[in-house]
């Protein structure tokens, strides 16, 4: 119910005080509602949000009550993509409708974006673009039967399925702990460690820095992102000498129908596109490259295991490409064949941490200097100690 970080106790909703020595907060995040937005309705029997396990629960049974029937899935972002694959598949008819101008616009080039739109309408997607849900109509017994959408249309609906976005469940330590304005959640340090040093947080809720994007900090939601922060996390706690810096490759993924993309990095910079988009046979793909030339995101529709462990490793390293033309006639070719030139240095200002080659002979000398430091430092100690 409550979280008091000076005096490290919490105060749960039986009125229990529990006093800590460590906190992680995994509080998450929770999806927006339509009352938010000024819509009323949410808590009609057949409109649908998907977090937790109860919500995806109560999805399948107003799926499989709307057999045949007509669904409205409001928002093109993951939620939205995922949920109307499954619609359809499950025999329902399909209308998407959100205010951008394709699918997936926080990730997805309108060239990516068409390809999918295209793939949708073949399984009988309908998409309305650039509008938003204005009101809902119910029945007697406060089920929705239709949609109005602000551009005057009426959609009918024997279910709406909604996904408009999420926000990090702060709120027990606003006040507290240092929030992250402009990304939203608590911001920590790259051991993910809060302003209160006894404090961590992961996953949904945590603003950290990324080291390949200059350590500026960035709150990604994803469960890639919360797995590995997590273990990150007791790996600081547990043996914090031995523990580094969060250095995490952003990534996301999605698989709807028979496709199935990963997306590595940031997907800030040029786009240089490779592969034929024109067919539903992958693969195909496209890299992000910065101001500098180099690559630092890619996104990869139909790939092997191992063709998306080579651009997942082009995105580390980040090499400079200097002829666009030839990235995109090479395209995927280009990630797997390593050819591409040495890392970054660790000194580039892309904060970028490259494994280098430690040789044998390196550790013994290393060894070996600080065994005569050390002794050197003893034999010094004890002359002075005689003076």
């Amino acid at each position: 119910m409550s979280a008091d970080v000076r005096r490290q106790t919490l105060l749960t909703s039986s009125g229990e005080t529990i006093s800590y020595k460590t906190l992680i907060i995994a509080t998450g995040a929770r999806a927006l509602k339509l009352e938010e937005f000024g819509v009323m309705g949410s808590d009609a029997p057949n409109v649908c949000y998907l977090r937790n396990l109860a919500d995806a629960s109560r999805l399948v049974n107003v799926m499989q009550s709307a057999a045949g029937g007509k669904a409205v899935v409001i928002g093109g972002g993951y939620i939205g993509m995922e949920c109307a694959a499954s619609l359809v598949t499950n025999k329902i008819s399909v209308t998407m409708v959100f205010p951008e101008e394709h699918i997936m616009a926080r990730l997805f080039t309108p060239t990516i974006a068409a390809f999918y739109e295209d793939y949708y309408s073949s399984k009988g997607v309908e998409f309305i673009k650039g509008t938003v849900l204005s009101s809902l109509e119910t029945n007697s017994l406060g089920q929705v039967v239709a949609v109005n959408l602000k551009d005057g249309r009426r959609l009918p609906a024997d279910m709406v399925v909604v996904g408009i976005g999420i926000r990090p469940n702060t709120m027990l330590f606003e006040g507290q702990l240092t929030i992250d304005e402009k990304n939203g959640g608590i911001k920590v340090d790259a051991k993910m460690q809060t302003s209160n040093r006894s404090v961590y947080a992961v996953g949904d809720v945590a603003s950290f820095p990324l080291p390949l994007l200059g350590s500026r900090n960035r709150r990604l939601e994803h469960v890639d992102c919360a797995r590995k922060s997590a273990i990150h996390v007791v790996s600081s706690i547990m043996d914090p000498k031995d523990t580094g810096n969060f250095d995490y490759l952003p990534f996301f993924y999605s698989r709807v129908f028979t496709l199935s993309w990963q997306f590595y990095g940031d997907n800030a910079g040029e786009v240089v596109h490779f592969g034929d988009l024109s067919s539903f046979q992958g693969p195909f793909g496209a890299y992000w490259v910065n101001g500098k030339g180099q690559i630092v995101g890619a996104f990869l529709e139909g790939g092997s295991k191992d063709e998306y462990e080579a651009i997942a490793r082009i995105c580390r390293v980040q090499p400079v490409v200097g002829d666009r033309l030839d990235l995109a006639s090479r395209g995927l070719e280009f990630a797997v064949s390593g050819d591409y030139g040495p890392p970054l240095s660790a000194g580039d200002d892309m904060g970028l941490v490259v494994e280098r080659q430690l040789y044998a002979w390196h550790a013994a000398a290393g060894v070996l200097v600080a065994f005569s430091i050390s002794a050197f430092a003893y034999w010094y100690g004890r002359r002075r100690r005689r003076w």
